[in-house]
């Protein structure tokens, strides 16, 4: 008798370091997974999760457990004690893409646009009057709609764009700045008598041979392009100015 409650004993030590009762909770997202399976696929044990998520299985540090749910994709993942936090092992599933039900596409009429913006407004105005005419009416209730009726809304957008335009004042081109002026806003008197060597009689002249050069009227206003400009302009203006 006492070799018998011995070896039962050990048989029971044995069966527990190898298996034990674990407990855990299927969720997703914080929310509890219902209704969940899962199955230890060592031992083909099957589980299922309560309202909040939880299960207790019998399992040991390798097995493999398998949780399904039809709206979470399935997820496999091994016993371990490193999972557990306080005693129960959390598992997390994630939410299956929600599939789009078939959709109906009706074929519609294509319309064809030409650079005629006027006629071309008349084609979709047309447009819209066949569709109002095909569309089902409600006897007996008014819906405000006049039948047969233009786009009120386009005409009097029409009429409000024409007197806004009325209303606007001409906008006048600025003048257009002459060389002369630029290259004295951007060179100092200094630059022409030392620089280029020009006599003080000879700078008003020396601007309007460069204003006569095309290239002037692309000079914008970067003093060091001026300057180049002026520089070049003046080996042309030495040979052609008379010596002293």
């Amino acid at each position: 008798m006492k070799l018998k409650l011995l070896l039962f004993l050990l048989f029971s030590c044995v069966y527990a370091g190898f298996s034990q009762i674990i407990h855990g909770k299927v969720s997703c997202a914080m929310y509890p997974v219902f209704n969940a399976e899962v199955i230890n696929a060592n031992t083909k044990v099957l589980a299922t999760t309560d309202t909040q998520g939880k299960f207790s299985i019998a399992a040991k540090t390798g097995d493999v457990l398998v949780f399904i749910s039809k709206e979470h994709y399935l997820k496999k993942s091994s016993v371990n004690p490193n999972l557990f936090t306080n005693g129960e092992w959390v598992v997390e599933l994630i939410l299956k893409a929600e599939e789009l039900k078939e959709v109906l596409i009706t074929n519609m009429p294509s319309i064809k646009l030409s650079t005629n913006t006027t006629y071309e407004q008349t084609k979709i105005d047309q447009y819209a009057l066949e569709k109002r005419a095909t569309t089902p009416k409600v006897l007996g209730v008014y819906t405000g709609e006049l039948e047969n009726s233009p786009n009120l809304q386009r005409i009097a957008g029409m009429l409000v764009g024409l007197f806004t335009k009325e209303k606007e004042p001409i906008k006048k081109e600025a003048p257009p700045i002459l060389f002369k002026d630029l290259a004295k806003s951007s060179c100092k008197e200094s630059y022409f008598l030392e620089e280029l060597q020009l006599k003080p009689d000879q700078i008003d002249l020396f601007l309007e041979f460069c204003d006569a050069d095309p290239k002037s009227k692309t000079a914008t206003g970067n003093t060091l392009h001026i300057m180049d400009f002026l520089f070049s302009k003046n080996i042309e203006f030495k040979k052609l100015a008379p010596s002293h």
